[in-house]
């Protein structure tokens, strides 16, 4: 169990690596696109889809598959260890895919989050100084609040005179009658 999470947290890594070099540069994703794809079809210079970088869950998922699939048939064929033969080598599989899964999209947030931030970096500032300057009126009022309640007497000039309308004297369901909701 402690290898297949030191697996797991290096495929995040690797995802986030991965994810990080696309969108940098999608050249191999590029290739790929003018071998198999007809002049028409092709993709433009200005689009910057890859393999993992704006891609939707579905083709991510089979790219990444597939490209450790690739990866698992050499280093089965061509090396003593066998992957694909054993519980273990399967569990290690489906870890580092679910682990580069992850981290694409752990990528994906950090990289859109420190767009936005770029972009939105006054207005965040601003709002931060609004809410401090806020903060600081609103312990200002709690403070002056209190010591002025503490100094404050009950008078006849502040407490309310009772309201002695033949209203009040009404109880509620003559009220209702009068208003016509009651028979």
């Amino acid at each position: 169990m402690g290898l297949e999470l030191v697996i797991f947290i290096g495929a995040i890594l690797v995802g986030i690596l991965v994810y990080w070099r696309e969108s940098q540069s999608n050249a191999l994703y590029r290739f790929f696109n003018k071998i198999f794809n007809s002049k028409a079809l092709q993709m433009k210079p200005t689009d910057k889809k890859g393999f993992v970088f704006k891609q939707a869950f579905l083709p991510r998922l089979v790219y990444v598959v597939g490209i450790f699939l690739i990866i698992g048939l050499i280093v089965q064929f061509l090396t003593p260890f066998k992957i694909f033969t054993n519980y273990n080598g399967i569990s290690a599989f489906s870890s580092v895919v679910v682990g580069v899964l992850i981290g694409t999209y752990v990528a994906n947030f950090v990289l859109k989050s420190g767009k936005v931030i770029e972009e939105k970096a006054d207005v965040v500032e601003d709002l931060v100084n609004d809410a401090v300057e806020k903060g600081k009126d609103l312990i200002e009022d709690i403070t002056t609040k209190e010591v002025a309640a503490d100094d404050v007497t009950p008078t006849k000039e502040n407490v309310p005179e009772s309201n002695t309308d033949n209203e009040t004297k009404k109880s509620a369901r003559e009220r209702l009658k009068d208003k016509g909701y009651l028979k």
